[in-house]
């Protein structure tokens, strides 16, 4: 997502096209989804796909299915944590992205102050989902990557990074509250990308457990994204990996490896793991 010049002109004329559309569609949405590029749908080096959002399908449009939800989908690829409350704040692409392609939804503010809007004026609206964190972890990793040992940089740069995932979700959950929606909020968390890997998910555990402590201090529900692909990536022909259990988008270079996001048989895994967390909201 480092650039989309080539693309500037002819997303900036489609944004406008579809801008009244959209803003005529969300009159009777009555569900929102926040969050990165998982919640987006994004594809890895897509070329003039870039576009059109609607080549980008995410968890929300497969709800939209199983659960006769409207969904807006205010999703952001790179977006941080810290970028989700500020607009000062530091992503991980996701005002590159913005500047140059459409979202799903038109804002021009942070994604909050759309979601806030969002809420005030959709009195109907029965669920929220949210899924941040990634992308801070992602920033920290970038940071250490010139350090004399990355490991150790990243090790003693993740306490902090984790109490700033928890702090700005609190944040973010109390202002979404804040509006008056009393729905079911739904925290989303992360798969591990190779469940073998005892390390790297561990560090997603670890994400895990900082973006999903604020939840239940206000009201929302966990959606176990991490249970349900880790069950999925069991099987002797997947060994644990995620990307083995065609879970992942292949990698444009290497179709026999995976980059980081859901494919649509993942996006489809998520969708019914927030199904059951939105049913279980609601009783």
């Amino acid at each position: 997502m480092k650039n989309y010049s080539k693309l500037a002109a002819g997303a900036c004329l489609l944004a406008g096209l579809l801008t009244s559309a959209a803003a005529a569609a969300r009159d009777h949405e009555d569900a929102l989804a926040l969050g990165d590029s998982v919640v987006f749908g994004f594809i890895t080096q897509a070329g003039y796909e870039y576009l059109n959002p609607n080549n980008f399908i995410g968890y929300p449009e497969y709800l939209n299915v199983f659960d006769d939800l409207d969904f807006a989908n205010a999703a952001c690829p790179g977006e941080t944590t810290g970028s989700f409350l500020s607009s000062t704040a530091p992503d991980n692409g996701c005002r590159g992205f913005r500047s140059t392609a459409p979202l799903h939804v038109a804002y021009q503010a942070t994604q909050l102050d759309f979601a806030r809007d969002f809420l005030r004026h959709h009195r109907n609206a029965r669920l929220v989902t949210i899924s941040l964190g990634a992308n801070d972890l992602f920033l920290l990793e970038n940071s250490c990557a010139s350090a004399p040992d990355p490991a150790q940089c990243i090790g003693q740069g993740l306490p902090g990074a984790l109490q700033t995932i928890a702090t700005n979700m609190a944040t973010a959950l109390a202002d979404l509250r804040a509006t008056g929606f009393g729905g079911v909020i739904v925290v989303v968390n992360y798969y591990s990308l190779d469940y073998s890997d005892a390390a790297g998910t561990g560090v997603t555990e670890y994400l895990n457990q900082a973006l999903t402590a604020p939840a239940s201090a206000f009201g929302a529900v966990v959606a176990d994204v991490f249970t349900a692909f880790k069950n999925a990536a069991s099987t002797p022909a997947a060994g644990g990996k995620t990307c083995n259990a065609g879970l992942l988008n292949a990698s444009p270079q290497n179709q026999f490896a995976c980059d980081v996001h859901p494919s649509q048989s993942g996006q489809r895994l998520i969708a019914r793991t927030v199904a059951k967390a939105f049913a279980a909201g609601r009783d």
